[in-house]
């Protein structure tokens, strides 16, 4: 029961930061870039260091490394898939592209949430340590993301107000996944493929989704200053493995 408290609390305030969008109203749109690039930055690090220092060794050594490998290929194509078949963009700047499919890519989001949800409760089940440190790697990553979307869905025409609203019920998704997997894991090595799977994710994510936002940036001073931060997500990650030991 602790446990699923655990789980309920984290998903509650993933979805929660999907509200952060209302805060950026006051900021101007260059200045809102500028934060953006920065978190897009620490998330990817974040990212890289939670699969590398955190799940992959947690999976190692409940699965064979066969086992490991091949599932953290799969979840990287299952990611690439899901991308493409709802449209699942993230947007990291203030003002981004409207998509014909906006409701389509708002059902992707939801997927997307429901995953994390997934992956939380897969963590929190495995240690309670591993889970707070997925949270925090999630949580980097959301945050710029649901600032972004905020800002699509006003730039799309929705009022502040409903923006807030869709954003926040697509981001209790995570709430839903989290259940599921807790109410899942009695099957056999349910939770221990969820690992690799969520590695995969935190892979696909950092590499193909946001690394090439920061390699966009054309002022060197401004692309060191990207990778010093980016330095800094790996480094949080690294000294919080010092920490569990």
């Amino acid at each position: 029961m602790e446990t699923l408290l655990y789980i309920l609390l984290a998903t509650f305030l993933i979805s929660a930061g999907s509200l952060l969008g209302i805060f950026t109203l006051a900021l101007k749109e260059d200045k809102l870039n500028k934060i953006l690039l920065l978190l897009v930055s620490l998330s990817a690090g974040a990212l890289m260091g939670g699969a590398f220092f955190h799940l992959l060794p947690e999976a190692s050594e409940q699965l064979e490394a066969s086992s490991v490998y091949n599932t953290v290929l799969l979840s990287f194509i299952a990611f690439f898939f899901i991308e493409k078949l709802f449209h699942w963009r993230h947007c990291h700047k203030g003002h981004c592209e409207v998509h014909t499919f906006a409701h389509m890519n708002l059902f992707g989001d939801a997927l997307h949430n429901f995953i994390d949800g997934l992956i939380l409760a897969g963590a929190f089940m495995t240690d309670i340590k591993l889970g707070v440190v997925t949270t925090l790697a999630i949580a980097l990553h959301e945050i710029p993301q649901e600032i972004g979307d905020f800002g699509v869905l006003l730039y799309a025409g929705f009022s502040k107000k409903k923006a807030l609203v869709a954003n926040f019920l697509v981001a209790l998704s995570a709430v839903f996944g989290g259940l599921a997997a807790y109410f899942l894991a009695s099957l056999d090595h349910f939770i221990a493929y969820l690992l690799p799977f969520a590695a995969g994710g935190f892979l696909y994510i950092a590499a193909s989704d946001l690394m090439p936002e920061i390699r966009k940036e054309p002022s060197l001073k401004k692309s060191l200053a990207s990778f010093a931060v980016f330095l800094i997500g790996v480094l949080i990650m690294y000294l919080v493995t010092l920490l569990e030991h």
